[in-house]
């Protein structure tokens, strides 16, 4: 009885034995030296053979159908003029223009048409509420999520269906889990250990290999396969690296390629552990609910760093909030009022391994991280883009304006003019009269209001 307990004890010991080899050997260590040993290009490859063939089986030809006329056709995104197109196909002109050819020089009554146009295709498909939900797939990607009915075409798909539920929560969930919890527990010790010494140049590097080997690893636990572009234009000491949002995950790409200040809230409980541990060992710009909302204390703290051209760069999200991926909104103008050197980076997810995007509205952190590591991959392209600086008498507003329309050039996104923070809050006063001063301004430009002429 003894020597079955013994044998059976050493076989445990050896099982995982070879398991510490192999996680050693597959992903440690590639993760410290930052080399691919291409596991995920395979994986990835062969999830595109099956959503290939999925998609071509006369089977599952209903499937598909059924998403392409359930919901709104796929935007065709136009790198020409960066319009997206759907069910409403609106005039690319000004209100200025439009009015401008009705008019028979006096204020015309039939003005009014044109704001019940404009209110009617807003009611039908509305440019910014869409952005703030899921993108939609052009076919299924044997997600339940995608559409919970889909599997039960035909017992085939079923068949298929259930045995990609068994891969993603027996297989690679709880090896995802496994990673995470590595992951974080390295990153607070390692971080807690460097930021014993004292500063100086071996801290600074050893910090930098922590935060990028860890990102790396965060990265891995999503069986991500990340395409960066470019890197020659990787942002520089003392710049402000400048990205379209979608998601928290942005951060750890982004991070698994380079290092970065980040400007943010502080915040309290597990996320406020590994804030602090972070604080150790790298400069970030972090900062007090209250002092948030004073923003010339917000841009002097950025001044202040970017002006140490021995810091990292500034990462900033100018949106100020998360974008399905397919459009890039309203950039916030704090960014660009400080100075100093832009790098615009570009990020583009494939959403056909998963959806990156994180709906803060519907989904809690926990709900959004359990769906990220149920999902196939996460797959996605980043380009680093050529730097740039504000022109003479050139304002922040448009020079943000100039630089999100690289960054939806380069991903293939479309430019929407609104604030992101519709996403919560309703559209500002200012705003609506913005509009009202322009209509204004049309209606009284020739002096026809004035002269009480009315057509």
């Amino acid at each position: 009885m003894e020597e079955n307990t013994e044998g059976h004890g050493l076989a445990e010991g050896k099982i995982l034995l070879i398991w510490t080899i192999l996680f050693v050997a597959l992903v440690l260590l590639p993760s410290v030296f930052r080399v691919s040993l291409g596991i995920s290009h395979f994986y990835v490859k062969i999830l595109i053979t099956m959503f290939e063939k999925l998609h071509e089986c006369p089977k599952t030809e209903w499937a598909t159908l059924q998403i392409e006329e359930g919901v709104k056709k796929q935007k065709a995104m136009a790198l020409e003029n960066l319009i997206s197109t759907g069910i409403i196909q609106r005039e690319k002109t000004s209100m200025e223009e439009e009015l401008a050819g009705q008019r028979r020089g006096c204020f015309n009554l039939a003005d009014v048409m044109y704001f019940f146009k404009k209110g009617c295709e807003a009611v039908a498909e509305d440019e910014v509420t869409q952005r703030f939900s899921s993108e939609e797939l052009v076919s299924w990607n044997l997600l339940s999520r995608t559409n919970a009915n889909l599997h039960h075409v035909s017992w085939q798909l079923t068949v298929v269906w259930v045995i990609g539920i068994l891969i993603r929560y027996c297989l690679l969930m709880p090896f995802r889990i496994c990673l995470a919890l590595f992951t974080i527990l390295l990153l607070i010790s390692a971080t807690t250990v460097v930021g014993q010494f004292p500063n100086g140049r071996v801290k600074y590097c050893l910090a930098n290999q922590v935060q990028m080997i860890c990102a790396t690893l965060g990265v891995r636990c999503l069986s991500g396969l990340v395409h960066f572009h470019n890197r020659e234009n990787r942002p520089q000491e003392g710049g402000i690296c400048v990205a379209n949002h979608t998601s928290p995950l942005d951060v750890l790409i982004l991070a698994s390629d380079g290092c970065y200040s980040l400007v943010g809230q502080t915040h309290g409980g597990f996320l406020g552990l590994i804030q602090k541990s972070c604080m150790q060992t790298t400069q970030h710009v972090l900062f007090e609910r209250s002092e948030m909302k004073d923003r010339h204390l917000v841009r002097k703290k950025i001044r202040e760093h970017i002006a140490d051209k021995a810091k990292l760069p500034i990462l900033i999200f100018p949106e100020g909030t998360c974008i399905n991926n397919t459009s890039v909104m309203m950039f916030k103008k704090g960014s660009f009022e400080v100075g100093g050197t832009i790098h615009p980076v570009a990020i583009k997810y494939d959403p056909r391994f998963g959806d990156a995007f994180w709906n803060s509205t519907k989904h809690s952190m926990m709900t959004y991280i359990f769906n990220m590591l149920s999902s196939w991959a996460i797959v996605c392209n980043v380009w680093y883009l050529p730097p740039m600086v504000k022109e003479e008498e050139e304002d922040a507003v448009h020079f943000a304006n100039r630089v999100k329309a690289v960054i939806a050039a380069r991903a293939g996104m479309s430019v929407l003019p609104w604030d992101g923070g519709l996403k919560r809050k309703k559209v500002k006063e200012s705003f609506k009269e913005e509009q009202q001063k322009k209509y204004y301004q049309l209606a009284i430009g020739n002096g026809s209001v004035g002269n009480g002429n009315v057509c």
